[in-house]
């Protein structure tokens, strides 16, 4: 009898479970139009809209039948098989987060966010922090309360570390940033001490935006993206979306005196892409679908990015592509150039546009500002002066405005505390999977025979097609051997901008 309850519940489950990624569905391609091609006016009455829908999708989460089913299943856990056990720890997790939210709070928090998009944009634009910061003042304390509602007894920041990376904490990522701080500050001061000006005119010279989306689709195929399971457009700020590996899309931007944005974007973005395409489709429908964390999602994204995109080997490939879009730019211009140039380490305002070498700087400056903001120790008031202060501290330069500082990344509009440090963990990633890559392929001759889809083919085998069936803890251990360390970063960067710079 307590088998055909089991299953009866499982049925139950899959029932509900259906009609609520449904609902997300809706609201995954909302949130697509409303970044790619939504006009202004719309945002007023989709935020009407998304009220209506998040309520009854607030219903359907903490509707006592749901609640029950689940609740059920987790006092059957032991009995479960490891899919539908691991499932159902992440349907109880998520239940127990909204399930105390007062339902007048979780729709009020989902219309601040539709709006708060097109606030940050205006913001940004017209270089006006003040017309944000309210947005982002309430921002903030509905994720301190929504955490201190599911976990009271706990610090609220290490409850949305924790939704991005699982098994992550203030603590842990406290030792992570220190130890960057030790080892890698010091060699990136040396390095930026150098200079690099060889190369600005390449980067800074007028590209015309319709030949560098020829490139980036270029890119595209060479990256052997799947055009019938997705797309590329363009946005404010690049991003991927996805709904199931046969839908997944992406954007880049297209910045007329500065080519390298879009070329790394599109490549970053379709690193996330990729891994998504490549998830095994018997997790649709499930909550084991889509990348395991925003860390390990990271990875895939800077492993493409970085370790592939700013490669020697990929650029002695497809300099010609590029010089054939653009020949007055590029006249006399060798694969060593070019890789000089994609790699130039210099302190910069953007930290989509950091290169590897500094780029963690920037989310250490983030993750600093995040825990003071969460703590109390800062307010919205406070943030544009410590931005500048920190930025004078980790990379020597100051912004000259809001919109180049405190206003230049859209996550805090989207409610998204806790993601930044995900970056730099994902990068740090990247670099222990790449020298586990290296034990198995010769990457440097894959790239150079343009056959990336070798590549693909060990990320799926080893990363992708598990969805986020595995923990990114165990997902590291598997793949590399051993639990994550920071000192591969730290070995690959030095390695790296050694040969460039010091010898």
């Amino acid at each position: 009898m307590d088998e055909v309850i089991k299953l009866n519940m499982e049925t139950k489950f899959r029932e509900m479970l259906n009609k609520i990624q449904a609902y997300n569905y809706v609201f995954a391609l909302i949130g697509w139009d409303s970044n790619t091609e939504a006009p202004r006016n719309s945002f007023k009455r989709r935020a009407e809209v998304m009220g209506i829908l998040s309520k009854e999708l607030f219903a359907l989460q903490t509707a006592k039948e749901y609640k029950d089913v689940i609740i059920g299943l987790y006092e059957k856990i032991d009995t479960l098989d490891d899919n539908l056990k691991r499932e159902i720890k992440k349907a109880k997790k998520d239940l127990d987060k909204v399930v105390n939210i007062p339902e007048e709070e979780y729709v009020e928090y989902t219309k601040l966010i539709q709006m708060s998009q097109l606030v940050w944009e205006d913001a940004k634009k017209n270089n006006d922090y003040a017309s944000f910061k309210e947005n982002l003042k309430q921002i903030i304390e509905f994720n301190k309360k929504f955490a201190l509602y599911y976990a009271p007894e706990k610090n609220p920041y290490d409850t949305m570390l924790d939704d991005y990376e699982e098994g992550m904490t203030t603590k842990e990522y406290d030792e992570f940033f220190n130890k960057l701080k030790k080892d890698l500050v010091p060699f990136v001061k040396e390095i930026l001490s150098h200079g690099n000006s060889d190369y600005d005119k390449l980067i800074n010279d007028y590209f015309d935006p319709k030949k560098q989306q020829e490139f980036c689709d270029y890119l595209t195929d060479v990256l052997k993206f799947d055009r019938n399971s997705g797309l590329m457009k363009k946005s404010v700020h690049p991003f991927t979306w996805n709904t199931s590996p046969e839908d997944v899309r992406f954007t880049t931007r297209y910045l007329e005196n500065y080519v390298f944005s879009s070329i790394f974007a599109a490549i970053h973005e379709l690193g996330h892409a990729t891994y998504e395409q490549q998830i095994s489709t018997e997790w649709d429908g499930t909550l084991l679908h889509g990348g395991t964390s925003m860390g390990i999602h990271e990875s895939q994204s800077r492993f493409y990015e970085n370790i592939v995109g700013r490669s020697l080997a990929f650029w002695e490939t497809h300099l010609d592509k590029f010089k054939s879009l653009f020949p007055d730019q590029t006249k006399g211009l060798t694969p060593m150039d070019m890789y000089k140039a994609v790699n130039k380490a210099e302190a910069s305002m953007i930290r989509v546009e950091a290169d590897e070498l500094t780029y963690s700087l920037h989310i250490m400056l983030r993750y600093d500002i995040e825990r003071k903001m969460v703590s109390g120790e800062v307010t919205v008031d406070d943030l544009p002066e410590l931005w500048n202060s920190l930025m004078e501290e980790y990379l020597g330069i100051k912004p000259k405005n809001d919109s180049e500082g405190v206003l230049q990344d859209v996550h805090w509009s989207g409610g998204m505390i806790g993601y930044f440090p995900t970056y730099a963990l994902g990068t740090a990633y990247s670099a222990q999977i790449y020298y586990a890559m290296l034990k198995d392929l010769n990457l440097e001759e894959i790239i150079k025979a343009n056959q990336i889809e070798k590549v693909n083919k060990w990320l799926k085998e080893k990363i992708h097609k598990y969805g986020s069936s595995k923990t990114p803890k165990e997902l590291m251990l598997e793949v590399t051997g051993e639990d994550f360390d920071a000192k591969y970063y730290i070995k690959y960067l030095k390695d790296k901008y050694t040969n460039i710079y010091l010898k």
